[in-house]
């Protein structure tokens, strides 16, 4: 059986030592330190988490999507119809979406993957299919969204996935998710890890809901949390019990890029309860995450706060589909660029003699030797 508690064994923090040999090449640019306000600070996160000083430029970034249905959806909480989230897959397939258009004009390639769609595999291309672990996940305000195994294979669904994309050379992960009813589940995991009630994390979610479907959300991710409680000692099983697929392959696709050193920008709500779920397990992992954006859902700021993650954005996006978080790809890719670009100062000057040459051919005494020569009279 996986135990995600043994990540906190595998997962480094980003290089202390290559950290500061970034901040002291910092010091030493032709800008004073601070004007680039918090961009100094991304160039030198990125920098230790590469181990490279200069910073290396990020050439090789992704938008990586993981799909899925929730069966609590049923209950009339999200915006969209339940069952629905395969349209979301075939808008962004399609170029249709805010997502596919952001990465098209940034030239970032899209990759979506389906831990648990509830549609045919036949509605979507084989690449995006082939990874299910399941068909929708359960209703979890009555019962489980997997089973224990189905969660494994999900977290270890996630796993593969950093790894295909950290063998393949990428060097940036733009994480998102594509679902309908996601954010109850994800929500849900944020109380409980929070120790709050639903009603400080429950939000209108990227469709947008009215009270009456706030107030149903609202009842159903408290009935989950009771059901979530008495587990949170075991992560996997918490994933079991309140999460669903797409949430467990995100937690372990966050665990294991940390393993393998590759930073990830969060996008919303989704990403940011399954990264919480990802800090309780390995204390470590945050250190190699940035927030992209603040969606305005109040689960996502208790999670970002509880993982002292600041957002980079500010654009109150609750679309989903990774599109905040891509926005702030040109942040951390600017902040590279000027830490790698920028000169250096030439060398300080000598310090003023106490006396100097005039045009004249006169010796000029500064304001420093006048004093002394009047010390010495006295």
């Amino acid at each position: 059986m996986l135990n995600l508690d043994d990540f906190s064994d595998l997962i480094e923090r980003p290089d202390s030592g290559t950290r500061r040999d970034a901040e002291a090449r910092r010091e030493r640019l032709v800008v004073p330190p601070g004007a680039l306000g918090r961009l100094d600070e991304l160039g030198e996160w990125l920098s230790a988490a590469q181990g490279s000083v200069p910073v290396k430029a990020v050439r090789q970034p992704r938008v990586v999507l993981f799909a899925g249905d929730h069966g609590v959806a049923g209950l009339g909480v999200s915006g969209r119809p339940a069952g629905g989230a395969y349209r979301l897959v075939r808008d962004v397939l399609e170029g249709a979406s805010p997502v596919a258009v952001l990465a098209r004009r940034a030239e970032v390639p899209v990759r979506i993957v389906d831990a648990g769609l509830d549609c045919d595999p036949e509605l979507l291309p084989e690449e995006v299919v082939r990874h299910r672990v399941r068909r929708g996940s359960g209703r979890i305000d009555i019962e489980d969204a997997l089973t224990t195994e189905e969660a494994e294979r999900a977290v270890r669904l996630g796993m593969a996935i950093a790894d295909e994309e950290a063998d393949s050379g990428t060097d940036l992960i733009v994480l998102g998710d594509l679902s309908v009813g996601g954010t109850t589940p994800a929500s849900t995991l944020i109380a409980a890890l929070c120790g709050t009630d639903a009603s400080v994390v429950t939000g209108r979610g990227g469709a947008g809901i009215d009270d009456l479907a706030w107030m149903r959300k609202c009842a159903a991710i408290r009935d989950a949390l009771r059901r979530a409680r008495p587990v949170l000692g075991d992560q996997l099983e918490l994933l079991a019990r309140v999460g669903g697929a797409d949430l467990a392959a995100m937690t372990g696709f966050l665990l294991q890029s940390a393993v393998r050193r590759m930073p990830v920008i969060l996008d919303g709500v989704v990403a940011a309860a399954c990264a919480l779920v990802g800090q309780r397990a390995a204390f470590r992992a945050p250190d190699w995450w940035l927030a992209g954006q603040m969606s305005g859902e109040p689960g996502q700021a208790k999670a970002l706060d509880r993982m002292a993650l600041t957002p980079l954005l500010d654009q109150g996006i609750t679309v989903g589909e990774g599109a905040g978080a891509l926005l702030a790809l040109p942040l951390v890719q600017a902040a590279a660029a000027l830490a790698a670009e920028l000169p250096e100062r030439e060398s300080a000057e000598e310090p003023a003699e106490e006396s100097v040459e005039g045009t004249t051919g006169e010796t000029v005494k500064t304001e420093e030797s006048v004093k002394a020569e009047e010390g010495t009279a006295g």
